[in-house]
């Protein structure tokens, strides 16, 4: 029996975040042992009427292709793919992580090498989204290696997860649907607006120049959970859009790598300084595999206030209630920002007071919206 959680995540993801239809050819992909929630997705677009199919995507075919390849394996894209993300209407991933470290042996140039290869899919996947002509969603499916990761047991993380999502309540579409209508007054208020500031006592300061770019309101349409406001800097700006140093409070992880104390200074919207405590080397192998790998592609406020706690999982930790994030390398074409890159690389910085070494501020245009880790602004999102 399926259980009836997993049954409601189904029920949302194919009818509210992907808005699945008709005569819709949806892929749903994942690893085997997301099999019950695969099987409810499948189940969940046949009633509607679409053609969705399975994509089974098992973590060990990684390893024996980062361990086996050869450099002209490593770049190589498969014009099925290609045909693929060119075709589908809807696209639903799922992560399902048994072993979260399998890549940290794997050298990074490798795994560089890789990801630059496959720009041109990640490209054409963004700008059909953009152009409205692919609905995606991505989530996550509970796992003992997840659990792990988030020092919960298996129990306690589904629990997370469920609750991030709002699936504990009676009716989470419309709780979602109340959750946007409270996020576009942020973004109401950002769109057309032109510098955000963000201030820590950490050290942050980072001037990001927004001017001209488009903000998104992402209320689970997309990722799964959801809460977040976000848009890319203007690069095109005299002032290169991104200026300051950024002090990051999480580990960010990327391909099962776990990257420490992490300190980006950028001029001109590129990184020109990077240093880390912990796999320093990775993370300048991820910034220099190709021209845009350095460059800010986004750069976003967390607004999910139901998530409290950091789980070593940026699809929950950047959705933090009181959080920034900016994510290096590729951005989202819907934004303004045009960047490519085969990076996209989200890492969070904590503003709440209550946390170590926390509290800080959001500033845009000189007025400060965000305090502590709280807006000021009555109806946003966390507050009153």
């Amino acid at each position: 029996m399926t259980d009836p959680a997993l049954e409601k995540l189904a029920r949302v993801l194919v009818a509210y975040s992907t808005r699945v239809k008709k005569g819709d050819l949806v892929r749903v992909s994942g690893d085997p042992v997301a099999l019950p929630l695969l099987e409810a997705i499948y189940e969940q677009a046949l009633r509607i009427g679409a053609h969705p199919y399975i994509k089974l995507t098992p973590a060990t075919l990684q390893d024996i292709f980062f361990e086996v390849a050869d450099d002209a394996q490593l770049q190589y894209v498969s014009p099925l793919l290609m045909h693929e993300v060119q075709t589908i209407d809807v696209s639903i991933g799922l992560w399902a992580e048994t072993n979260t470290k399998s890549l940290s042996m794997v050298d990074p140039t490798r795994q560089g090498m890789a990801s630059a290869a496959r720009k041109p899919v990640f490209k054409i996947f963004m700008e059909r989204a953009e152009k409205k002509e692919l609905r995606w969603s991505g989530t996550v499916y509970p796992t003992e290696a997840s659990a792990q990761d988030a020092e919960m047991s298996l129990r306690q993380y589904r629990q997370f997860v469920y609750r991030a999502g709002y699936l504990d309540l009676p009716d989470s579409v419309a709780k979602w649907q109340e959750i946007e209508q409270r996020q576009q007054k942020v973004v109401d208020y950002l769109q057309g607006k032109k510098q955000v500031r963000f201030q820590t006592p950490s050290g942050t300061d980072l001037m990001v120049n927004v001017d001209g770019m488009t903000w998104i309101n992402c209320c689970g349409h997309e990722n799964f959970p959801d809460g977040e406001v976000f848009t890319g800097p203007n690069l095109d700006a005299d002032d290169g859009g991104v200026n300051g140093v950024v002090r990051y409070s999480f580990p960010a992880v990327h391909n099962g790598r776990e990257v420490d104390d992490i300190e980006l200074t950028f001029e001109k919207g590129r990184v020109t300084n990077a240093r880390a405590s912990k796999n320093q080397d990775f993370l300048l192998a991820m910034l220099d595999q190709d021209e845009g790998a350095r460059n800010l592609g986004e750069i976003a406020i967390g607004t999910n206030y139901s998530i409290t706690q950091y789980s070593k999982n940026t699809l929950f930790d950047e959705k933090i209630g009181g959080t920034f994030h900016a994510a290096v390398g590729a951005g989202y074409p819907e934004t303004g920002n045009t960047n490519e890159s085969g990076l996209h690389w989200d890492m969070v910085c904590d503003l709440r007071s209550e946390t170590e070494g926390g509290g800080g501020t959001i500033t845009v245009d000189g007025e400060v919206i965000s305090r502590d880790g709280k807006f000021v602004v009555n109806g946003w999102p966390g507050a009153e």
